[in-house]
């Protein structure tokens, strides 16, 4: 308990320290935050794994139940891709590990906030290939506006390869590959090449939809 409390103090802390933040709340427990979150109408609610009383599963479901439009973004201490997945089918829009730097727990409340799915890189790393379809959702209407050209370095991006190697596949030069990246991260509506690189991966393993 007493290292659950240091976590959230730390968080809360990095959490002020974004100027374009506000924590409107905090619960003790999800009845608690059942009855806080209509009250104080927040936009993201981070919501911990593990809660005395009903589970963080239940918790978002019924959440999800009296909001279908709050973001819900889950803390865990668990790795294994079976936790990530239960959450995203409950309703949830993120999962990221506890023990993730505070920079990351940002990004990913910024990466859900812009209406993306997160979920931890080491997390991804143990899924299987076919991604439950709440795992992943491309933003169809936004990767229509992207060109041929775009198109390849997404997918190029998606199997790993970096902004040489893309620069080498398809006969452009490495500053073109950069700038294609910036232009596709533009057209995606996100904020960071790391955010890009997450969505290039989940979209070539869901069999680029």
């Amino acid at each position: 308990m007493k290292d659950h409390m240091v976590f959230r103090e730390g968080l809360v802390q990095t959490i002020k320290r974004q100027a374009d933040f506000t924590i409107c709340g905090q619960s003790e427990g999800a009845e608690k935050a059942l009855q806080d979150i209509p009250r104080l109408k927040p936009e993201l609610v981070l919501v911990d794994i593990t809660l005395s009383g009903k589970s963080g599963w239940e918790l978002i479901k019924d959440v999800r139940a009296q909001n279908s439009k709050v973001k819900l973004l889950v803390l865990s201490m668990h790795d294994e891709a079976r936790y990530a997945d239960q959450v995203l089918r409950a309703g949830g829009d993120g999962y990221i590990l506890r023990k993730e730097d505070p920079e990351e727990i940002v990004q990913a409340i910024r990466d859900v906030l812009g209406g993306h799915i997160y979920v931890s890189e080491e997390v991804m790393a143990g899924r299987p290939k076919a991604v439950p379809k709440r795992g992943f959702e491309p933003k169809t209407r936004l990767l229509s506006q992207l060109l041929d050209t775009e198109l390849e370095v997404l997918e190029l991006l998606g199997q790993g390869k970096t902004h040489s190697e893309i620069a080498r596949s398809l006969q452009l030069r490495v500053a073109a590959v950069a700038a294609c990246c910036t232009q596709i991260k533009r057209k995606l509506n996100l904020k960071s090449a790391n955010a890009l690189t997450r969505y290039a991966i989940r979209w070539v393993e869901a069999g680029k939809a």
